[in-house]
């Protein structure tokens, strides 16, 4: 079957090959395939702006099936915000018309002379103009090709700040979903691709039918005893609010505290009260996650309605920039959805300019807790005006022009979630390796080190209990499957539903060798661009300033304590020796 697609943007040709079979056993799909296929094929010196530059999109083996959590699609690209590995994963209802297309991968090559978006079908690709389209929002984009196509079709789409290489723009779908970290919206528009349209009625195949039902039939019945999909369902992920916030791990003012003495307004029991008119879900999902928040009457944002906002885009801006107003954070949120902005990246970036104008070493009127400043920021940063168009290339830049090297809270140029490593040992750990910059998704260790299972504090050991959670997570990204299934897939059930989709006899053991080499391949495309073990730190700002904790309490991550855990991950990934 010719399962991957090529669209050459710059002869505006398509191509359709078979992917080998024997790359996808030892690869899977999804992250396995998508890995490989960008290692192949972007070299170590290419612009992640250029032509040159591609961006893969994938799904996995059970996309398109019943399995609850499937409905996931991915994007891999080098990236323009970092300058290396690039991966972005987005839920909604797109991912079943991929699988419905027949194409297992899309890969955009070249670039368009002139504005145009694509119709994926089990034909292959149409190349449209967009002239159109140029300069809509999101929203707006995103129903206007829905409009010209076929009933049952999903669109991805990018707004002005894909348009103008915002190094941190998204590519949205179903208005609220997003490929949200790493610049994968920039690609597009550095492609001149406005966006692409899937439709199809391929019905996917897995090697084992039933034995897949009766996995389905599992996970469905263990999901509705389990405390942690009880919780998803109650609130979603804005339930890490006070949780987080308890144990001093909730970064805050800029990374300079781990609590926000007044979180109330923005915990997850607020949300519920005064703005939940609905939850969502990415069909066939259980959890129901997706929260649906509209600003009743009363409030000067009366009847703003977006589907969120998550915790982390909720720590982004109600933390790190003290803007403690759940309305005004839904603000943030739909600013810059609609502008096709990441964010986490942009909440970062703009509490760094609440930091650096305090300490009088940027000339901005903006400070901790001003939404109306963080939104005119957030414009300027998507139109690339004044101030904005240095914003708009992300923390690199930023603390190179105004010297903000000492400050500047990132890892490989990319900000961290809001899971405080001074608190969260191996969540540092977590960013430190992480292919993608300071990435909390890979591992989710927070999830251990939250729940008991291991001291957030100890160093010795952790090296080894990181490198697991991560090989488990990256089987789920072949698939590819939600990470918030993760307490309900535990080795035995993810190696079950590997055999029962692609077939063979996979271990437990083959799975976490597959799963090294795939991770080892990211690292292999990073060292390629320069990304060497020097780049593995944790930044100044963490590693040098205790967070202060609870009775007087000091909470810190030394580069020693960084050091003795990555000698940890390197011997459990058989890499050799952590030499900086």
């Amino acid at each position: 079957m010719e399962d991957l697609l090529r669209v050459d943007l710059t002869t505006r040709s398509t191509r359709r090959e078979a992917l080998p079979r024997d790359l996808l056993r030892e690869y899977i799909g999804g992250k396995g395939i998508g890995t490989h296929l960008l290692l192949d094929e972007v070299g170590p010196d290419v612009d992640p702006l250029s032509p040159e530059n591609k961006i893969i999109f994938a799904i996995g083996p059970m996309t398109g099936t019943t399995m609850p959590g499937s409905n996931r699609y991915a994007a891999f690209f080098l990236s323009p915000l970092t300058g290396g590995y690039g991966e972005s994963y987005s839920g909604g209802r797109l991912a079943a018309q991929f699988a419905a297309t027949g194409h297992k991968v899309v890969i955009l090559e070249g670039a368009a002379d002139s504005p145009v978006y694509l119709e994926i079908s089990e034909k292959g690709a149409v190349i449209h103009p967009a002239d159109d389209l140029w300069g809509l929002d999101t929203y707006a984009t995103e129903a206007a090709l829905l409009a010209r196509s076929d009933p049952g079709a999903q669109a991805c789409v990018i707004g002005p700040a894909g348009e103008r290489l915002v190094r941190f723009a998204i590519i949205a779908n179903n208005k609220w979903r997003c490929l949200g970290r790493g610049g994968s919206g920039a690609v597009m528009g550095s492609k001149k691709v406005k966006g692409l349209v899937w439709r199809g009625e391929h019905k996917v195949e897995v090697a084992q039918p039933e034995r897949l039902k009766e996995l389905v039939r599992d996970i469905v019945e263990r999901a509705k005893t389990d405390p942690a999909a009880a919780r998803y369902k109650a609130m979603g992920t804005v339930m890490n609010v006070r949780a987080v916030n308890a144990v001093g791990g909730f970064p805050t003012r800029y990374w300079q505290k781990g609590r926000l003495d007044d979180f109330e307004p923005l915990s997850g029991e607020t949300m519920m009260e005064k703005f939940q008119v609905g939850t969502t879900a990415c069909p066939p999902c259980v959890l129901r996650c997706g929260n649906l928040n509209r600003v009743p009457e009363g409030h000067a944002l009366a009847g703003l309605e977006i589907d969120g906002p998550e915790y982390e885009t909720v720590n982004s801006f109600g933390g790190i920039c003290e803007i403690v107003d759940f309305p005004q954070v839904m603000r943030m949120n739909d600013i810059c959805d609609r502008l096709g902005l990441d964010t986490m990246t942009a909440g970062n970036l703009c509490g760094l300019a609440m930091e650096a104008r305090r300490q009088g070493r940027i000339e901005l009127d903006l400070d901790f807790g001003d939404a109306d400043g963080a939104a005119e920021l957030l414009e300027r940063i998507a139109r690339r005006e004044g101030l904005g168009d240095i914003f708009a290339d992300g923390i690199l830049r930023v603390e190179k022009e105004f010297g903000l090297e000492d400050l500047a809270v990132h890892v490989k140029g990319m900000e961290p979630a809001a899971f405080d490593p001074r608190f969260s040992k191996g969540m540092g750990l977590s960013y430190a390796m992480s292919e993608r910059g300071a990435c909390h998704m890979r591992s989710t260790f927070y999830k251990p080190e939250l729940s008991g299972l291991i001291d957030p504090d100890i160093t010795l050991g952790k090296g080894a209990m990181v490198v697991d959670w991560e090989n488990r997570l990256c089987i789920q990204d072949t698939l590819i499957y939600c990470r918030f299934y993760r307490d309900l897939t535990p080795w035995p059930y993810i190696t079950d539903v590997v055999n029962a989709v692609v077939g063979g006899h996979y271990s437990i053991e083959d799975l976490a060798h597959l799963a090294n080499r795939i991770v080892s391949e990211t690292h292999e495309f990073n060292r390629r661009r320069g990304f060497g073990p020097e780049k593995e730190r944790l930044p100044r700002w963490i590693t040098e300033r205790p967070l202060p904790a609870a009775g007087g309490a000091e909470l810190t991550i030394s580069e020693a304590d960084l050091q003795v855990m990555r000698e940890d991950y390197y011997a459990a990934r058989s890499w050799g020796t952590a030499e900086t």
